[in-house]
């Protein structure tokens, strides 16, 4: 009759013991220093990005700061290896007005910029950003409407001077920030704005946002890796097959 020695099991035990951590330092250093997952919880960035897109955050693209380490403890001020964003890129930072909450806009204003918006076109330091009218968007509703539902809204292709172009939606004309003061963004601090320009909490609200200072920033939007629909939950897999966004599925962020 065969038996199992303790000494076996006791190795056993071990190994796994020590592969597991070996498997939890590997994800710690992976989210730490190159690549964190994200979810979208809000309709600010429609059409970019829909409420239920995961998406994964590269960390090492703008340095790193002590809201780069989980559960931030501050170990160090400024960055290491820092980095400023480009203009138009999509960025998740640290709210400064409560820096345990996570945002993501797109970078607007750099250090030095003018910023205004008139009758709801975007100016940066006194010239207007070109704008051309797109066919209207047409889908989840993306102004926070009363019952939801699907809607159809004004849609826009903006090109900022770089360059960088992306969509941008208009739930009202002559909407509660379309006409502002000009925003001076102070230096180490970036200015930033929602692609659902009606629906978000942005950088033109100073009191709840303003500008960001260059530490709070957490990494650069990267792609998409799952999308399921707004309202669906995303551990109920047994809904996945009507209810995930398929065409999603590793679509690069712009």
């Amino acid at each position: 009759m065969s038996v199992t020695s303790g000494t076996k099991t006791e190795s056993g035990v071990g190994e796994t013991i020590r592969v597991v951590i070996h498997a939890l330092l590997i994800a710690l250093v992976i989210r730490t220093f190159l690549f964190q997952p994200f979810n979208i919880p809000s309709g600010s960035m429609k059409a970019t990005l829909l409420v239920g897109d995961y998406l994964f955050v590269s960390k090492y693209s703008y340095g790193y700061s002590h809201f780069s380490i989980p559960f931030s403890p501050p170990l160090f001020s400024g960055r290491i290896w820092g980095s400023d964003p480009a203009r138009g890129d999509i960025v998740v930072f640290r709210l400064p007005k409560d820096d345990s909450t996570d945002y993501i806009k797109r970078v607007i204003g750099l250090p030095g910029d003018r910023i205004q918006m008139r009758d709801g076109l975007l100016y940066i330091n006194d010239v207007p950003v070109e704008r051309q009218r797109m066919s209207e968007y047409v889908g989840e509703d993306p102004c926070g409407s009363e019952g939801g539902g699907i809607s159809r809204v004004k849609r826009w292709k903006e090109t900022l001077p770089n360059g960088v172009s992306y969509e941008t939606l208009d739930c009202a004309d002559n909407g509660y920030m379309d006409n502002t003061n000009v925003y001076t963004v102070p230096a180490g601090r970036f200015f930033m704005m929602g692609d659902n320009r009606d629906n978000s909490t942005d950088s033109r609200f100073l009191g709840q946002v303003g500008y960001v200072p260059q530490e709070n920033l957490i990494g650069r939007a990267q792609m998409i890796f799952f999308s399921i629909a707004e309202g669906e939950h995303a551990w109920m897999f047994w809904r996945w097959p009507w209810a995930v966004r398929w065409n999603r599925f590793f679509k690069i962020v712009r």
